[in-house]
């Protein structure tokens, strides 16, 4: 498994109208070591700005906590004590993890957060001639597991069986951030936005002109080209994708997403998009759906009928999930 190298265009229109009108503000930003795009509708400039801050300050506030590149977060303290001691951590962070490990038990290890550990034995810069030893594949899973990880509710506390053990969130957090800032700006008063994750996004309200926002689809095949344009309201989108990063060994197409329980990258679909009510879970699927392919990855989103999915395969093919509820979508490969 691995974080996402396919990324949303967002198509921002709008006219301001009357009295009423609304002020759109837009800021790009470094976080949770990728890119977000932060988009608030107010009342005027200073607010839309003030709480573009507030966005900032609560994605900041989560990685801090659930970073494992940050020495200092929580999820660092838990890793760094892999196969010594439990770690108490703050609901938040526990609350994630239990989410997390029902998703690993639901694909059966196909998503697992402790892919962290997951020695790199794949290169996919162009150096790599040949595929790694079987041998070295198995090696490079050897500390991944989720069965390993231990919750202990009443304590609130996380604890890693094995030495060399890692849990990462590359494959929630973006997911999980959005949405939280989604709901701290409803609270707040703030109608409409949209916090865009580096393509995990959260969307809600409309345009200051009253129209839906348009989120555009990156075709992977045509990567300067938008496979579709889609309106949305108060919802969810996350892609997962692999046209940028892999290799062919013997005409067979092996994705930089890797399959944790196995250590073998994905095969048969370059892109994942799914859509729904929730970024987070949205993230787990599409990753999810990546790993397990697309007779497999379409049963399991059966178990999830507020989510819908558009896969691409290697092959060009564009599959949509039975609930896809765009009826007029036209994908242009």
């Amino acid at each position: 498994m691995s974080r996402k190298y396919f990324f949303l265009l967002i198509t921002i229109l709008f006219v301001s109208q009357g009295s009423s009108a609304q002020i759109l503000r837009k800021r790009t930003t470094l976080l949770m070591g990728g890119r977000f795009d932060i988009t608030i509708v107010a009342k005027d400039s200073l607010s839309a700005e003030q709480n573009i801050d507030a966005v900032i300050a609560e994605i900041s506030r989560i990685e801090n906590l659930i970073s494992d590149w940050k020495s200092v977060s929580q999820v660092s303290e838990v890793n760094q004590n892999a196969g010594i001691r439990p770690v108490k951590v703050d609901k938040e962070v526990f609350e994630l993890t239990q989410r997390a490990i029902r998703f690993s038990e639901i694909t059966n290890g196909g998503f697992d957060i402790s892919f962290a550990a997951m020695d790199k034995i794949w290169k996919f810069d162009g150096s790599m001639t040949a595929m790694p030893s079987a041998e070295a594949i198995k090696k490079s899973v050897e500390k991944v597991g989720y069965k390993n990880i231990i919750l202990d509710t009443v304590q609130s506390t996380i604890f890693l069986k094995l030495k060399g053990m890692k849990i990462g969130f590359g494959a929630l957090g973006e997911g999980y951030a959005t949405d939280k800032c989604r709901d701290m700006m409803l609270a707040k008063g703030i109608k409409a936005g949209i916090i865009n994750g580096s393509g995990d996004m959260s969307t809600w309200g409309k345009q200051p002109n009253g129209k839906a926002w348009k989120i555009g689809i990156t075709n992977p095949f045509h990567p300067e080209k938008l496979l579709a344009v889609v309106p949305l309201k108060q919802d969810a989108v996350t892609t997962s994708g692999s046209y940028e990063k892999f290799v062919v060994f013997d005409g067979k197409r092996y994705s930089h997403i890797i399959n944790p329980a196995t250590g073998y990258p994905a095969t048969g679909l370059c892109s994942v998009t799914v859509f729904g009510p929730n970024a987070e879970t949205a993230n787990g699927l599409s990753t999810s759906l990546m790993v397990l392919g697309k007779t497999a990855g379409l049963l399991l989103l059966n178990k999830y009928p507020d989510y819908s999915c558009l896969m691409i395969t290697d092959d060009g093919k564009v599959v949509k999930s039975k609930n896809f509820r765009i009826k007029k979508f036209k994908a242009r490969l």
